[in-house]
């Protein structure tokens, strides 16, 4: 294992001294990299006062709470789950750009109460310094609910998070971003159950074709859009393996399956946004 460079290991100091200062913390803890990061930085630097919280819905995908789990073990901070009830909140199911402030909000507060209950002084999130350059309604719901973002705060972006990870030995600090299913619904299309279960299934079965990273994306109409990594793009031309993929996409309930010919993008629902939603959201952060 490499040592970390000077300038690296003066931010994981900083974040451990003031992870510190809080006294305890509650870790809003998705099992991603960025909050299995904060949650073995919260654990060296609090020990059984550091309690990881991950909030489940019919949004997080299979599998997930099961690794979350296992990393939790690993890293050897106590790990609470709740329930989040998102999906009884219209305006999150209406599924407007400001979506993820309505699912977020919930998952802070539900956070926030077991949090009061076990005595835990703070509540912190994985947030960092390449956040803000995303469209984020979700830090909004943070800042009011008083969330704190030690690794922003400390200046850490997305690769040294990686590397920190890589460095302690976190089992996930390769793992692709993971956000919530949700989040591949287009703007406007309504957030169901049947349709988060289309995409996780679609999902499921290109992932175990070694794809990697890659969204299914929900447009009108059962629409599925694939998107992949550039060089995965051959792979769809080979009949067999076309044939199969919409044939599994079909069963999930798919109607039409289109590939997406730029390949896979973080957050592509967003870049069709107009300018003025994009500006509010930046101003509200």
């Amino acid at each position: 294992m490499s040592n970390l460079n000077d300038e690296l290991q003066t931010k994981v100091d900083n974040l451990l001294v003031l992870l510190k200062s809080y006294g305890s913390a509650a870790v809003a803890y998705s099992g991603g990299l960025d909050s299995a990061m904060l949650a073995k930085a919260a654990q060296l630097a609090l020990g059984d006062k550091a309690v990881a919280i991950t909030a489940t819905s019919a949004s997080l995908a299979a599998g997930e709470l099961d690794e979350a789990t296992d990393v939790a073990v690993q890293i050897g901070i106590e790990h609470r789950i709740v329930q989040t009830n998102e999906f009884e909140n219209p305006d999150y199911l209406a599924n407007a750009p400001d979506r993820c402030y309505h699912c977020k909000f919930e998952l802070f507060r539900e956070v926030g109460r077991l949090a009061e209950q076990l005595g835990l002084a703070v509540v912190i999130d994985g947030s960092n310094s390449d956040d803000g350059q995303e469209h984020r309604p979700g830090t909004r719901a943070a800042r009011e609910l008083k969330v704190l973002s030690p690794l922003a705060e400390c200046g850490f972006v997305k690769d040294e998070i990686r590397e920190v990870a890589a460095h302690w030995g976190i089992a996930i600090h390769d793992k692709p971003a993971t956000p919530c299913l949700s989040s591949r619904i287009a703007y406007g299309q309504a957030i169901t159950i049947e349709r988060l279960e289309m995409i996780d299934a679609g999902e499921r079965f290109l992932r175990e074709h070694d794809l990697q990273p890659l969204r299914v994306r929900y447009h009108e109409g059962d629409v599925a859009r694939i998107e992949v990594p550039l060089e995965a793009l051959p792979k769809f031309v080979e009949p067999r393996f076309r044939k199969t993929v919409v044939d599994k996409l079909k069963a999930a309930g798919f109607k039409y399956i289109s590939l997406d010919l730029e390949g896979f993008r973080s957050g592509s629902l967003n870049k069709i946004l107009p300018a003025d939603v994009l500006e509010l959201a930046k101003r509200s952060k």
